[in-house]
């Protein structure tokens, strides 16, 4: 099995860098395990202060659970991965069961942060993008998916998202094997990467 994290700041293009790995491999070998669903589960604290969380923090985040189902996948076992609502701020008590593949690609913007699962990782991708560049895919991705106003945006932007990229995400681009400089338009950038995957299958 072939564990490959790609890391990267929001709005930096790594959905797309995945989605286009995805096309050039055989689906059945192919996972994709996104760092989102690891948000830690947040129910004890009242709405109002589980809207103002900070999911660009590595403490949002439940590393540890991550790292144990990445350890079951490499033993050929299943894993029930959770499933988390950006709207709630909490984990949905299903879950999706994720079966073994040969490849894992492992997405978010925090997986380069964690030491524990950067051993875990085979190959690991930072995908760089241009800050008004990602600043903008995020304007449109939290209007449409996460039902927040351009304002909010922009305040949980400068207040939180700026900050937090500076201290936790730009550092983590040292630890990586390849840097695809563009995000998802960068088509050499991904070329490299498939063809060292596909070497390995």
């Amino acid at each position: 099995m072939l564990i490959v994290g790609i890391a990267g700041g929001t709005g930096s293009g790594k959905t797309t860098v995945v989605n286009k790995v995805m096309e050039k491999l055989n689906k059945d070998e192919v996972i994709v395990i996104p760092q989102d669903a690891y948000y830690k589960d947040n129910g004890h604290i009242p709405l109002e202060e589980r809207q103002k969380i900070n999911f660009d923090h590595p403490d949002s985040l439940e590393f540890n659970l991550l790292i144990e189902h990445l350890k079951m996948l490499k033993k050929g076992q299943s894993i029930e991965m959770p499933i988390y609502s950006y709207l709630t701020c909490l984990r949905a008590r299903e879950t999706i069961t994720v079966r073994p593949a040969r490849v894992v690609l492992v997405e978010g913007i925090l997986i380069l942060a964690d030491s524990g699962l950067r051993d875990m990782l085979d190959i690991k991708v930072f995908v760089d993008a241009d800050a008004d560049d990602r600043l903008g895919r995020v304007i449109k991705r939290d209007i449409v998916e996460r039902g927040r106003s351009v304002l909010m945006v922009l305040e949980r932007y400068h207040d939180t998202v700026k900050p937090s990229h500076l201290q936790f995400i730009e550092p983590t681009k040292r630890y990586a094997d390849i840097i695809i400089p563009g995000g998802g338009e960068n088509q050499v950038g991904i070329e490299v990467l498939l063809s060292i995957i596909e070497k390995h299958l």
